[in-house]
């Protein structure tokens, strides 16, 4: 069947068909096939160690960093073949943001160099105008430039805990990427941080396709287009917010989000 787009959508989708993953010893991931919509929101949700955040890192090539990984299946986004012998890897993951449970930002750097580290580092020649023009534009979208621009240049360490999250994630969509990919986002957050990161997630909508990691069941009926229910490695129901929350097709979904296990 041909994947249609939303009128005004230029994200693509992103796709896992029969994806497994594990490491020499064990098996994580069981022949998950899962479809991340152009332009929308999927979470991900399900109970730890369940293989939620491997899902996210066999996106973008992550998993197979780690010693005695191993990965089967396909994964594409868009039309760009993850796992192809003839993919750069590097490109990939420029195309393919990511965002950590924890911020992150670079304890020794400023503000402007957070965000434009990633830029630097896939254009190496960029005009000091255009690395400007990028920044301020990351951070216009992260919803975070009237509260840094007059502190640019200093530590992004003085920031708050859920500014440092929303700087990470202007620091992935400097370098304008199609997918974006959130492990537990908020996790660390007081609520008026995750409030705003929420609110920054919805504003995202058709220019990115987010597939998010959540352990935060009003926070996946909140924000996500699609929500999908992960349980020992295999996918158990995928499909749209409303109908997973309120009519899910599975008993152990039903039981998940009732709270009767995890």
């Amino acid at each position: 069947m041909t994947e249609r787009t939303p009128a005004g959508v230029t994200a693509p989708p992103v796709r896992l068909s029969n994806l497994s993953a594990g490491f020499a010893d064990r098996g994580v991931l069981r022949q998950v096939n899962l479809d991340g919509p152009p332009g929308r929101v999927l979470a991900i949700v399900g109970p730890s160690g369940c293989g939620k955040s491997t899902v996210l890192r066999c996106i973008n090539r992550l998993h197979e960093l780690d010693e005695g990984a191993f990965v089967s299946g396909d994964v594409s986004v868009g039309a760009l073949p993850v796992y192809s012998s003839t993919t750069d890897v590097i490109a990939l993951r420029r195309r393919v943001g990511m965002v950590f449970q924890r911020p992150t930002p670079f304890v020794t750097a400023s503000v402007f160099d957070n965000v434009a580290a990633g830029v630097r580092a896939h254009r190496r020649f960029i005009a000091a105008s255009e690395l400007e023009g990028l920044v301020e534009d990351a951070l216009q979208r992260a919803g975070l430039w009237r509260e840094v621009v007059d502190r640019l240049f200093g530590t992004a360490m003085a920031l708050s805990g859920g500014q440092q999250q929303r700087l990470c994630i202007a620091r992935a969509l400097a370098v304008q990427p199609d997918v974006l990919l959130l492990d537990e986002p908020t996790a660390s957050l007081d609520p008026m941080g995750t409030q705003r990161i929420e609110e920054l997630l919805y504003d995202l909508r058709d220019t990115v396709t987010v597939i998010m990691v959540t352990h935060n069941m009003q926070q996946a009926a909140r924000i996500s287009d699609v929500t999908a229910f992960l349980l020992n490695g295999r996918i158990v129901e995928s499909a749209p917010t409303r109908q997973l929350f309120t009519t899910p097709s599975d008993a152990r979904t039903e039981a998940y989000i009732t709270g009767r296990f995890g």
